[in-house]
């Protein structure tokens, strides 16, 4: 199946191949990587989980062709171009992080949301309670739950002539990121605005099972309603953690008698109409985003980055001044743990749900493609599943602009081998004059003041740079003791 692409403007550049290698992050890991790794697995600190570690040596051979590549060919005029493999990696690519983000809007636009409003439901919880969101997926999937549940309620009151058990169409999306690549555990749900109920026909026939689902629209849902909502959920969670022993039932109840929400925020006040596609897309790659965007990252000086912060609270600079060892630090810790779902499907969505078949079936699916790109994808494979974008597609999608064109006489261009032996690798690229070899990786070193201390030219025969010259303390302290 040809995934379903908007209308695409005639071709005004060429699709040039991405080079990783040229990048300020890439260059940042490739030096600084082994060097707070080696810190990181100190015997006194904690080492990081596996997937950390490997998730940034994948990134290292993203978009490297001396790892392999795939081989785009015209046959009108015979030129050819390299695709180099991705890492498909989590958190630390920008470019895997980019398409993941683009596939899942796409998916959920052309498949799932049907046309009807969808609005956005923000929560954020006090900084007290961050802590244990951040480590707890059974805690954030209880959270989720209380919150979707006080909003479906909340929807069934607003929406006239619904059944008691209506019930909404929604799709989470757990942060556990802020702006300034703090860790941040917050919820991002966008539900459609209005209940479900299902249509069961007249005819004995229909009449065990479902013709269809009716839709019933929420109105006056204003800013009273959702501070209502926000107080339910306010009060629900305090009694979940109170409940499950993180925090007392005493401190529960004075935070519960906090003023101007008690550190609680939930907004509501982003609603896309049901039929501004384009800004239900936009809405749902921001839900999907990534922790960080490359475009925010800038050097500074040699041993300082700069990473500019688009939304700074009052109490945060504009532009965090880090150095590469606490930038990989902190996207370390804003890595997902493997098998955590990025986004999660409540209500009518949800997969075992009767109703699902019938309204994701109200989904429109636009296949208005192009001559060009009919003719580009003829040799596609016929069986492909619908949230599973080809690159090529995903690409024309964001940039209006497809890859698969030749740039001599725009001519439709086919993929005609994955070359991944080595040998052959080593002869394409030299032939072309590309590097045959992966950058290399620098390994771990000190920091900057002991190796000033151990080169040659500081210390001499000065005694204040010799370390078995050191005088012994003047006296004995047991730190374990003192601890």
């Amino acid at each position: 199946m040809v995934a379903a692409v908007k209308h695409i403007a005639p071709q005004t550049q060429c699709y040039q191949r991405r080079r990783p290698e040229k990048t300020l992050w890439y260059r940042t890991v490739q030096t600084h990587f082994e060097t707070w790794l080696a810190f990181a697995t100190r015997p006194c600190d904690e080492s990081p989980p596996a997937y950390i570690e490997q998730a940034f040596r994948r990134y290292l051979d993203c978009g490297i062709l001396a790892n392999g590549f795939a081989r785009a060919h015209c046959n009108e005029c015979g030129h050819d171009f390299l695709i180099a493999f991705s890492c498909k990696g989590r958190g630390v690519c920008p470019s895997c992080n980019t398409r993941r983000m683009a596939e899942t809007a796409a998916h959920l636009t052309d498949h799932v949301f049907p046309r009807l409003p969808v609005r956005q439901w923000v929560l954020s919880v006090p900084k007290r309670l961050r802590y244990f969101l951040q480590r707890d997926t059974a805690l954030q999937s209880a959270v989720l739950r209380i919150l979707l549940r006080a909003v479906e309620r909340c929807l069934r009151e607003h929406s006239p002539g619904c059944d008691p058990s209506a019930r909404i169409g929604a799709i989470a999306f757990i942060h556990r990121f802020g702006s300034s690549l703090n860790e941040h555990t917050h919820f991002h749900c966008c539900v459609m605005d209005g209940v479900f109920e299902p249509e069961i026909g007249d005819t004995a026939e229909a009449a065990d099972k479902q013709a269809g689902v009716g839709f019933h629209a929420a109105t006056e849902l204003d800013a009273a309603a959702i501070a209502s909502v926000q107080a339910q959920v306010r009060q629900r969670i305090l009694r979940a953690f109170v409940r499950r022993g993180l925090i007392d039932k005493g401190d529960g109840d004075e935070m519960m008698g906090w003023e101007h929400g008690g550190g609680f925020s939930l907004d509501a006040s982003v609603c896309i109409q049901d039929t501004d596609r384009a800004g239900l897309e936009r809405l749902l790659r921001y839900c999907a985003r990534p922790p960080f965007a490359l475009a925010h990252l800038h050097p500074l000086d040699a041993e300082h980055l700069i990473y500019h912060n688009p939304k700074p609270r009052s109490d945060s600079p504009r532009n965090l001044v880090l150095t590469p060892l606490e930038l990989i630090d902190k996207i370390a810790a804003l890595i997902p743990p493997p098998r955590a779902h990025r986004h999660r499907y409540y209500g009518v969505l949800a997969p075992n749900s009767p109703m699902r078949a019938a309204v994701t079936a109200l989904a429109p699916r636009p296949v208005v493609v192009a001559p060009l790109v009919q003719a580009t994808m003829a040799d596609a494979p016929p069986q492909r599943a619908a949230s599973h974008y080809l690159w090529a597609m995903l690409l024309a999608r964001i940039y209006e602009t497809l890859p698969l064109v030749c740039p001599n006489c725009h001519a439709p261009m086919r993929i005609i081998a994955f070359v991944t032996d080595a040998g052959t690798v080593r002869k394409i690229l030299d032939h072309l004059g590309e590097s045959t070899q992966p950058p290399s990786i620098a390994p771990a070193r000190g920091p900057p003041l002991w190796e000033a201390a151990t080169d040659s030219e500081h210390t001499g025969n000065d005694p204040e740079w010799d370390m078995s010259a050191q005088p012994e303390p003047a006296f004995e302290f047991d730190q374990s003791i003192a601890w």
